[in-house]
């Protein structure tokens, strides 16, 4: 006689009691810049943030990504597994914003980490940090963390959306005793203020559970995007921060005790 088991009982399965579906944008293999080693990265549409020197403005809004099932997710992401594990890597769910779809996001994490065996990390500006549940949050090994300015309103000007939600998150993850990378784009300009520098910095050390800082460098890599999307793109003439300008950051946060990349 056959004996049918049933089908797991994952988050998702949980709330929704049907397949899991969400909005993708897109899915890669990426290489140190979302998560240690080679990660199989989801990146999902829709976003509550507009960045200015987003490189990504085509993942803003939900409707334009492609309606997918989490298990075909899972299935390209099987493909890669064992290269993967043997690459130190493992799975990211980026965005856009993740968590604007939480209860997919979830399933991804949940399936990824349990199913294929895979480290996790969510990729996150943490502005919908309240929508992630204990469960999602269990389900994942490192939280990408962007704080993307100190002062007030200059994270306004650059996100368009308060500070406090993101801060908030970052205090939960840090009672929580979650691994988190903080991600800070160094604007010239914009974000390199050195109260807003030291800010990011003084905060990030106090949290005790930040084992490494980003300092990434803006670009205008995404300005195509942009144009293409007929959308002003307001940091065309902003320059790229210096080798130098990278350093004295990184050197703020090392003051702090951290681990500045």
């Amino acid at each position: 006689m056959t004996t049918i088991m049933p089908a797991p009982v994952t988050p998702a399965a949980a709330v929704t009691r049907r397949p899991s579906e969400g909005s993708v944008h897109s899915w890669d293999l990426s290489t140190g810049v979302d998560g240690p080693g080679t990660r199989f990265v989801t990146f999902l549409s829709g976003c509550p943030l507009t960045c200015l020197y987003c490189h990504n403005p085509d993942t803003w809004r939900m409707r334009s990504g492609t309606r997918t099932s989490a298990d075909d997710v899972i299935a390209e992401a099987r493909k890669y597994t064992r290269f993967i594990s043997a690459a130190g890597g493992g799975a990211t769910v980026s965005g856009g914003e993740p968590l604007l779809q939480p209860v997919f996001t979830g399933e991804l994490l949940h399936r990824m980490k349990h199913e294929l065996g895979l480290h996790t990390a969510l990729d996150t500006s943490g502005f919908l940090g309240a929508r992630a549940t204990d469960a999602l949050l269990r389900d994942t090994d490192l939280v990408l963390l962007d704080i993307k300015a100190w002062e007030q309103e200059t994270y306004r000007k650059v996100t368009g959306r308060p500070l406090r939600p993101t801060l908030d998150f970052a205090r939960r993850l840090a009672d929580l005793g979650q691994e988190v990378h903080v991600r800070f784009v160094l604007v010239p300009g914009l974000t390199d203020d050195p109260a807003d520098i030291e800010g990011v910095a003084s905060f990030a050390a106090g949290l005790g559970n930040v084992s490494r800082v980003d300092i990434l460098p803006f670009h205008r890599l995404g300005e195509a995007k942009w144009q293409a999307l007929a959308m002003p793109f307001t940091l065309h003439d902003t320059p790229s921060p210096t080798a130098h300008q990278l350093d004295e950051a990184r050197a703020v946060f090392r003051v702090h005790g951290l681990n500045a990349i």
